[in-house]
């Protein structure tokens, strides 16, 4: 029999909410940290569930951390490189010569990496605010800013767009080839102003974010919203053959089990809404479905 019930690849809030459950359900867990997730460049999030004055990323991290311990679970700071099914589950090898790992079901949870732009002091911008990434996330917190949203292609009109709930003084900085954004004529009917620009021109400064202009005045704005997508994590899961769409997100059931029998996946690795809420629920859902075939086989 191996040695863990389940191995959760992944340490932000979906593996270890799912560590959560399982421990709960007295099952022998291991996560595998990675690196630090996604969630902790959070400078204060106010959407997360029971946390009305808000909680930052690497505070709400350690709160689950904490929690996931509390029932059990072995939290290892590892990468796993390989990923193969075994007689009674999944064996997984590890970065760095570390002796390989066996789990009867697995859950992927290694999220994404969003792609941000080559400006200095990009990433303490975005841990003070002043650049941000999740529109659905803190939108609300730039009510009647000037908001700028820096984009290549349809992407960034779709989020400029999204952004006019929130505030008339909408600017599309767009990068690339101008004929790559089509929606020109719904952003010039939303108000939304579209200048082409290069990252040179950009500078974050303190609490404002500076355009020079090649032509006309130069611009502030309050904050900087980045549409420039994002990079899966599921090269693991992909490699053994699991299901997933152009984009590189997990295909899943409704237990969410991916196409490999035994593999599940849970948060931004799958195809849906990349919020800490669903990644939560996405971890109950599997966790508990894990819970449920465990017991069947004992």
């Amino acid at each position: 029999m191996p040695p863990f019930d389940v191995i959760i690849i992944g340490a932000g809030p979906a593996g270890l909410t799912a560590a959560t459950y399982l421990g709960r359900f007295r099952r022998r867990t291991l996560i595998l940290d990675g690196g630090p997730s996604r969630a902790d460049w959070i400078p204060e999030s106010h959407n997360t569930p029971g946390f009305p004055q808000g909680i930052g990323g690497p505070a709400l991290l350690a709160r689950l951390r904490d929690q996931a311990a509390r029932y059990g679970a072995e939290i290892r700071a590892a990468r796993a490189e390989t990923l193969r099914p075994a007689e009674d589950g999944f064996v997984l090898t590890l970065e760095e010569g570390a002796a390989a790992v066996t789990a009867r079901y697995v859950l992927m949870a290694t999220g994404i990496v969003d792609r941000t732009p080559d400006l200095a002091g990009v990433e303490a911008a975005i841990r003070s605010a002043l650049v941000r990434i999740c529109p659905i996330c803190d939108a609300f917190e730039a009510i009647d800013q000037r908001i700028a949203v820096l984009g290549d292609g349809d992407l960034g009109g779709r989020e400029a767009l999204f952004m006019t709930t929130y505030s008339e003084r909408v600017t599309l900085l767009h990068l690339g080839a101008a004929e790559t954004l089509t929606l020109r004529p719904a952003l010039a009917r939303a108000g939304v102003e579209v200048l082409e620009v290069e990252l040179p021109q950009i500078t974050l400064g303190q609490g404002a974010v500076d355009l020079a202009s090649a032509s006309g005045p130069d611009k502030r704005f309050d904050c900087l919203y980045l549409a420039l997508g994002c990079e899966m994590q599921s090269r693991l899961a992909v490699r053994s053959g699991a299901a997933h769409d152009q984009d590189g997100n997990l295909l899943v059931n409704a237990h969410q089990e991916t196409s490999i029998d035994g593999l599940y996946a849970a948060g931004d690795v799958v195809r849906g809404l990349n919020q800490i809420a669903v990644a939560g629920a996405e971890a109950a859902i599997a966790a508990t479905d894990i819970h449920r075939r465990l017991r069947q086989r004992d």
